[in-house]
């Protein structure tokens, strides 16, 4: 069985992303220096503590091979989430998912992008 991760991205970072074939993490990803993602069940709450009110959001569907390093660590909120202290290759991505804005400021995601 596969364990996927979730990463939320601008439309900007996931173009850069897919021209440079490989992802290093957002600014702030960079300046913690892991790439915070999520498990299926925390992409709401992410979303809602980090991105509220924010459009031009791409939702990443990640396998991450065994070998990579991924640390569970306690959130601000006392909730572990996965962290990646490595990048990500573009063959890791294995769906896109578009991210709707809502005009309350949250969101929802409907479609394959």
């Amino acid at each position: 069985m596969k364990n996927f991760f979730y990463k939320i991205v601008t439309k900007r970072e996931w173009s850069d992303f897919k021209k440079k074939n490989f992802f290093y993490g957002t600014r702030k990803d960079l300046k913690n220096k892991n790439i915070n993602l999520s498990k299926k069940n925390q992409i709401k709450k992410t979303l809602q503590k980090h991105y509220l009110k924010k459009k031009n959001l791409v939702l990443l569907k990640i396998k991450i091979p065994q070998n990579k390093r991924i640390i569970w660590e306690k959130s601000s909120n006392g909730e572990v989430f996965p962290h990646l202290y490595y990048y990500l290759d573009l063959s890791n991505v294995e769906n896109t998912y578009k991210i709707f804005l809502k005009k309350n400021g949250s969101h929802f995601i409907l479609s394959k992008y």
